[in-house]
């Protein structure tokens, strides 16, 4: 199995935070080929996908508070991005769905955005956002709200509470608005701030993304075969079924289980923890 295979085998098996890495990591690298090599066209590209913090733009472009959220300014910015969201997201599904996830993120990264223009009628910075910041600290805001005296372990420090780390973040991003880049710390803010929203109202009974689950589940149901069931003859057949049929099917079912014990195991620890044999072994099943 070649890296393309491998590559192709966990986006199918990964949950909607690897896809959501591969779907950001597969946008921000033709955006800086075109940065660099066509910088003509990746200006305008830029203008219709980023968000604009002029509300009239905004308006008449209602897909950037979406588009934004997919973009980055340098390979550094999404290199930080995708290690957060990785991290954030391992949190957040051990106690919420993959949908779950899925919706605070886009739902994040709008509110974010909206915050972001609305603010400027105050600091009138005429500019653009780009960066999926905003939806990242909703989803780890989200999962340090619901536990917040869990404990992580980060390299150079030690063990740090959830709420902890939250809090720093937050004050970071208080500290640098008057500073540089006051608009992208403001879209930080408005994640955060939507995270902690989320989970407040998700214990009082009300999904925020609820709306986002069932609508995917009607689009994925448009393209879901629907299954038949066509008439059959059926043949009654009296002679003895050889011993061969039952040793195929017991191959199967060894087949089935060993299938089931790897889809649990990426399920609890990743892709990346499977050796060289379940990922081959994968590969040939899905052929």
């Amino acid at each position: 199995m070649n890296i393309l295979d491998d590559f192709k085998m966990q986006y199918r098996l990964g949950g909607i935070a690897q896809k959501l890495i591969f779907w950001n990591v597969g946008i921000a690298i033709p955006f800086f080929l075109l940065k660099a090599f066509a910088p003509d066209l990746f200006s305008v590209i830029l203008v219709w996908t980023s968000l604009s913090s002029d509300v009239m733009t905004m308006i008449t472009r209602p897909w950037t508070l979406l588009t934004y959220a997919f973009l980055h300014a340098d390979f550094f910015h999404l290199l930080f991005n995708m290690i957060v969201l990785n991290f954030a997201s391992r949190l957040f599904t051990t106690y919420f769905t993959q949908k779950q996830l899925f919706g605070l993120y886009l739902l994040g990264a709008i509110f974010a955005g909206l915050l972001f223009v609305a603010t400027d009628f105050i600091f009138q910075n005429n500019t653009i956002l780009v960066g999926a910041s905003g939806a990242i600290m909703a989803i780890l805001v989200g999962a340090a709200t619901y536990t917040p005296f869990s404990e992580i372990r980060l390299l150079l420090i030690g063990n740090v509470k959830m709420w902890h780390l939250a809090l720093a973040l937050v004050l970071l991003d208080l500290i640098q608005i008057p500073l540089n880049n006051t608009g992208g710390h403001i879209a930080h803010l408005g994640g955060a701030f939507f995270g902690y929203l989320y989970i407040k109202m998700l214990q009082n009974g009300t999904d925020l993304t609820k709306g986002i689950s069932t609508f995917l589940d009607y689009i994925f149901g448009l393209f879901r075969p629907k299954k038949t069931t066509p008439f059959k003859t059926v043949h009654r057949n009296t002679k003895k079924q050889p011993q061969t049929s039952t040793v195929t099917t017991a191959d199967k079912d060894m087949t089935q289980k060993k299938i089931d014990d790897i889809l649990d195991k990426i399920s609890k620890s990743g892709y990346d923890s499977l050796t060289k044999e379940e990922k081959e072994f994968l590969f040939k099943v899905g052929k």
